[in-house]
C-alpha cells in the first residue's frame, strides 16, 4: 500500500513526540493493532474515510472502542486527526509510524515461507545467516506455512529474498528443459 508524504509527516510528528514522552514501543503497539484492525475490518476503514458522519461523532466512537485499551497519547492523537479532517489517512498514518519505529529501533521485519512447520534446529540456523548481515539488529519474525513450495523455504528482508523451495526449483527446471 502507498503511504502519503502528509502521513509520513504526521506519523515523524507523533514518533518525535512519544519519544520524548518515552512511550512509542505503546504507541507503536497502538498503531499496529489500528493498522490491523483497519486491514481486516473494511467497515471501520469506510467508517474512517466517510465524509458523510460528522467529525464529532468519530470522536465519539474512537472514545467508545479505545478509552482504557491504547496508550493516552494515540487516543489523543486519533481525536487530533479526525478534529484535522484527516482520519481517511489514519490507517497509513499508523502504518508509517509503525515503520519510522521499526527503523529508529534498529528492528529487521524476517519473513520465513515454508512447505511445513520448520523444526526450531532449522529455523534457528536461518535467522543466525540473518542475524550475521544484520549485525545489531533486532529480528522480528513472521513464520507463514504454504504447502504450495513443496518443499524447502522462502526467507524474505527488507525487500530481498531467498528462495530456497522446491517449487521454485521444479520451475527453474522446467524452464531449462523448455528453452
Amino acid at each position: 500500500m502507498g503511504v502519503s508524504k502528509a502521513a509520513v509527516r504526521y506519523a515523524q510528528a507523533l514518533l518525535d513526540l512519544a519519544l520524548e514522552q518515552k512511550v512509542a514501543d505503546k504507541v507503536s503497539n497502538d498503531m499496529a493493532s489500528l493498522n490491523g484492525l483497519c486491514s481486516e475490518n473494511k467497515e471501520l476503514a469506510n467508517f474512517l474515510s466517510s465524509p458523510i458522519i460528522p467529525k464529532s461523532k468519530k470522536v465519539e466512537i474512537f472514545d467508545a472502542l479505545f478509552t482504557g485499551k491504547v496508550e493516552k497519547m494515540s487516543l489523543n492523537f486519533f481525536k487530533l486527526i479526525t478534529k484535522n479532517k484527516r482520519e481517511d489517512i489514519l490507517n497509513e498514518i499508523a502504518e508509517s509510524y509503525v515503520e519510522l519505529y521499526k527503523a529508529h529501533s534498529g528492528i529487521v521485519d524476517v519473513h520465513i515461507t515454508s512447505a511445513i512447520q520448520l523444526e526450531a534446529k532449522v529455523k534457528d540456523q536461518i535467522l543466525a545467516k540473518v542475524q550475521e548481515k544484520y549485525a545489531g539488529k533486532k529480528l522480528e519474525v513472521h513464520h507463514e506455512i504454504d504447502a504450495s513450495l513443496i518443499g524447502g523455504f522462502k526467507v524474505g528482508v527488507d525487500g530481498k529474498q531467498l528462495d530456497a523451495s522446491i517449487a521454485s526449483q521444479l520451475s527453474n527446471l522446467k524452464n531449462i528443459l523448455l528453452n
